[in-house]
């Protein structure tokens, strides 16, 4: 692989290094491509989230905001009333 970062990016690189927080340029860059990754998973998974409450939302009634919340507060008062 031949990488060529413009002048700001290898800059960055070299002052990532040269802060110890990395032995070599390798290094930065393995990192940033390790995070690259890591935030294409994420989106992956909230793309997938968003597409299952879209499919959800189609296929049945939707509830406000407010009312849901109530609902919540009611379930919660059931089980704690269960509890005691």
């Amino acid at each position: 692989m031949n990488v060529s970062p413009t002048p700001e990016l290898d800059r960055f690189v070299q002052d990532k290094v040269e802060s110890g927080l990395y032995n070599n340029a390798s290094e930065v860059v393995r990192e940033g491509l390790r995070l690259l990754k890591e935030h294409d998973e994420v989106r992956l998974k909230w793309r997938e989230q968003i597409e299952r409450g879209w499919l959800q939302a189609q296929a049945g009634p939707l509830v406000d905001g407010p009312t849901a919340v109530t609902e919540i507060r009611g379930q919660l008062k059931s089980r704690a009333k269960k509890r005691a």
